[in-house]
């Protein structure tokens, strides 16, 4: 597939740079200078440098040729424009970002109206939708879900106290015996045997594989066994009844709406008084600070110390990250325990990773990764039977949902008769609504939905057994 990829922050990096090692052509347009140099240098893909409404620019970049243009810049009127532009070239496949409420209205849906291959994304919503799962089980780094939230894909880096640590995963299987509950996809690990850089390592384990401390594990399970789960993780805890939301934009908006329709005492800091003020109006139950979210003084008058999670939403990553950090220590002082305060910290660039490991700022959300996601299930999804897809910012994985055709080639034949590519597992299958962690003797059947794990260099072949 010929992609153009319209805007190279984040998100279109991300995007470009997961799709171009996937036997796609992309092509990358950005508009400043600097930007460019930069992507020009570090990514395999053609670098265009101009606007995506400049239709000589969109020329260059191959328009005639593309089979999908995805606008992802942060101006919502340039994506609308780009993609109409490839839509009167003939493009069939458009994805534009629009995070605006005036521009999701009908008049602008108009625009493409008769549309089917259009597919439009919201990153606000899909940080608040991430950010709730994650309240939902306080401790996990990630969490998606599969197959109607059948199945639950979850990440979490094993503590020291977990039941999991120190067994080897043949003996793991022989108590799950005979219809196992949950499967270890993969681990991510500093460094490895094989490797001596002392970089992270994810891999999919064997047998003899020991769990050790400090492992972040990504766990394909079934939705009724999630407390056995958690519980054998050691993050087993109770959904937050208390949050405070540092930041008053769309997302936290959204979030908080969210939070208080389950009942949680909801606060948030919000620095522009204009926007408080609106914040106050349209969330009369929810208790509106104005301030900086840096301000001591600030925090501890919102009580950080005391609130259950702190989720920090601004678009300044080191504000957010700043922010988490005191209200970590906030909550050390005054409940007496480093895992009193959950943090979720909301970071754009992701070079920060390393910096909110080392001091244990819990959960880390990117827009990047959420509308990556979307965008991905609408590439994936070109043969037909991709219905999910999750990426992460930790970890070397994807995660697919398939739904299983009659004319399928994997239907009747067994998992183990599949010769899946060595990178990659099948988890789970979910047939008739009823899930189960798939075996070497599964048989995967027409109309079942089967959950995949895979590493990058393995998703096409994936894909060629599901197509």
């Amino acid at each position: 597939m010929y992609i153009i990829v319209v805007g190279a922050g984040e998100v279109g990096t991300y995007v470009a740079d997961r799709l171009s090692g996937q036997e796609h052509d992309i092509a990358l347009i950005e508009v400043d200078p600097e930007r460019f140099r930069e992507i020009d240098k570090d990514l395999d893909v053609l670098a265009v440098k101009g606007s995506g409404t400049d239709p000589s620019c969109l020329q260059k970049a191959g328009l005639d040729q593309a089979d999908l243009l995805v606008a992802v810049t942060a101006n919502d009127e340039a994506n609308l424009l780009s993609a109409l532009l490839a839509r009167q070239a003939g493009v069939q496949k458009t994805i534009v970002r629009v995070e605006s409420r005036r521009l999701r209205r009908q008049e602008v849906r108009d625009l493409f109206k008769g549309v089917t291959d259009h597919l439009v994304i919201d990153p606000d919503e899909e940080v608040a939708q991430q950010v709730l799962r994650l309240m939902e089980y306080p401790g996990a780094l990630d969490v998606a879900r599969m197959a109607d939230g059948e199945v639950v894909v979850i990440g979490v880096k094993l503590p020291a106290h977990a039941p999991l640590v120190g067994v080897t995963l043949g003996a793991l299987g022989q108590e799950l015996e005979p219809d196992w509950d949950f499967i270890v996809g993969t681990i991510t690990r500093s460094g490895s045997e094989n490797e001596k850089s002392g970089q992270d390592v994810t891999f999919i384990p064997r047998a003899d594989e020991v769990l050790v401390e400090g492992d972040l594990l990504r766990i394909i399970c079934k939705q009724r066994a999630l407390k056995e789960v958690t519980h054998r993780l050691g993050i087993a805890r109770e959904m937050p009844t208390r949050a405070l939301l540092l930041g008053g934009g769309r997302t936290a908006q959204m979030l908080a709406e969210s939070l208080i329709d389950r009942g949680v005492d909801v606060a948030i800091i919000e620095h522009d008084e204009k926007r408080a003020i609106e914040l106050a109006e349209e969330l009369p139950r929810t208790l509106i600070f104005r301030g900086d979210i840096v301000d001591a003084d600030m925090l501890e008058e919102a009580d950080v110390g005391a609130q259950d999670v702190v989720i920090a939403l601004t678009g300044e990553d080191d504000s957010n990250v700043l922010a988490c950090l005191y209200a970590k220590a906030a909550g050390t002082r005054q409940q007496g325990s480093e895992a009193a305060v959950k943090t979720i910290a909301v970071v754009h660039r992701l070079k920060l990773l390393d910096l909110l490991e080392t001091h244990q700022v819990g959960a880390t959300l990117s827009p990047r990764t959420a509308t990556a996601n979307s965008v991905l299930r609408f590439v994936r999804g070109d043969v037909g039977t991709v219905a999910a897809v999750a990426t992460y910012l930790q970890g070397d994985v994807e995660i697919l949902e398939f739904a299983v055709s009659e004319s399928c080639i994997c239907a009747g034949s067994t998992v183990a008769e599949l010769h899946m590519p060595h990178e990659s597992l099948i988890g789970a299958i979910v047939r008739d609504g009823k899930p189960q962690i798939a075996r070497g003797r599964s048989t995967l059947r027409a109309r079942d939905h089967v959950v995949v794990l895979a590493k990058p260099e393995s998703v096409d072949r994936v894909t060629a057994l599901f197509a």
